[in-house]
């Protein structure tokens, strides 16, 4: 019987059977189909995944003319970094790095990034890095963005002046809880006008929000909020929202967007919030289970982002990388199984970038 070499999950690589893989793309998209109550893959497109899957190149690709933008994110830490932060430990300036990916490495956009990627931290150098923007966009062609993770997480205690909302519920403390969330949530959103703002001024492209709730609804509620200022100061600004995952988690449980509870939205929820706040792109989430398949885990991912890519009508970028859309999650993903999902992605889901 045919075995296929194909990864789980973690990077691990292991040999399959056709009838094995299909019964966990079944699976995978099953999976998304119940959780967010949208439609499974079809038969077809099931048998395409497999195709993709199953290929004998270690790399794949799309038809010429089926190419897709790249947008970055993280900045030139993707070279400074240490390895701890998936970087190379390339001793350069942010200059020399976004120099080098756009004119060596192709790079269709990228950003300029703080070492500590967050709203808060930029916050007392933002003089800093509107002078860094103006010099570099200078010497630059590619569309320079300015990007960071609204992070809410930092304006709870002990590195903010908010209790950790999670702290609260441990001691039964419901209503502290839910009004610290909603009090850094405030913070976040005239924080996150103050940034991107002035970062604009300076002659950014656009502003790039990573990880968007990732401490939960309220973390969404405050990035949007910020979102619909910076659209208000700045018309013309370039915007990108970036989710954290596929399900926003209710932390505080009862916080609203335009009138509906965010805890819960899955990406064709997500993206129509995105929208409304704003947004000129999205980018959609589905987080890697390391348990499972490549197979499972790929199914589940293309299934949630075919569905905002159709309900969508901003342009979706979905993010892909370790542990997101399918991508294992470990420190330097594989490229056999990078190129598969990218592929899978453009193919399938018909997403507008990555």
């Amino acid at each position: 019987m045919t075995e296929y070499y194909t990864r789980m999950g973690d990077g691990k690589r292991v040999s399959m059977t056709k009838e094995q893989i299909m019964a966990d793309l079944q699976a995978g998209t099953a999976d998304a189909a119940d959780m967010g109550e949208i439609p499974a893959l079809s038969s077809a497109e099931m048998e395409q995944l497999f195709e993709i899957i199953a290929d004998k190149n270690r790399i794949v690709g799309v038809e010429p003319g089926h190419e897709v933008v790249l947008t970055y994110d993280i900045g030139q830490l993707d070279f400074t970094g240490d390895n701890g932060n998936s970087g190379n430990g390339v001793d350069m300036g942010r200059l020399e790095s976004a120099l080098l990916h756009e004119r060596a490495l192709g790079a269709d956009t990228f950003e300029l990034a703080h070492a500590d990627y967050s709203i808060k931290p930029v916050k007392p150098i933002i003089a800093n890095e509107m002078q860094t923007m103006e010099e570099i966009q200078n010497e630059i062609v590619a569309p320079y963005f300015y990007g960071a993770m609204p992070n809410m997480g930092l304006y709870y205690a002990p590195d903010g002046p908010y209790g950790n909302p999670a702290d609260l519920l441990r001691e039964f403390k419901m209503e502290e809880s839910m009004a610290s969330s909603e009090a850094a949530s405030e913070h976040l959103a005239r924080d996150i006008e103050y940034v991107s703002t002035r970062i604009i001024q300076a002659g950014a492209d656009g502003f790039n929000f990573d990880t968007t709730a990732s401490a939960g609804d309220a973390d969404f509620v405050g990035t949007l909020k910020g979102v619909e200022a910076l659209r208000k100061a700045c018309p013309d600004a370039y915007i990108n929202v970036g989710m954290a995952g596929e399900s926003v988690m209710g932390i505080h449980g009862g916080m609203e967007y335009d009138g509906k509870i965010v805890a819960g939205m899955y990406p064709h929820q997500q993206v129509k919030v995105a929208e409304k706040a704003g947004a000129d792109v999205f980018g959609p989430v589905c987080n890697t289970n390391t348990s499972k398949s490549l197979a499972w885990n790929l199914a589940r991912s293309v299934t949630f982002i075919k569905e905002c890519v159709k309900v969508a009508s901003i342009p979706c970028h979905v993010n892909m990388g370790m542990g997101v859309g399918g991508i294992p999650m470990c420190e330097t993903a594989p490229i056999d199984a990078v190129t598969r999902c990218n592929k899978a992605m453009v193919e399938i889901a018909h997403v507008d970038g990555i």
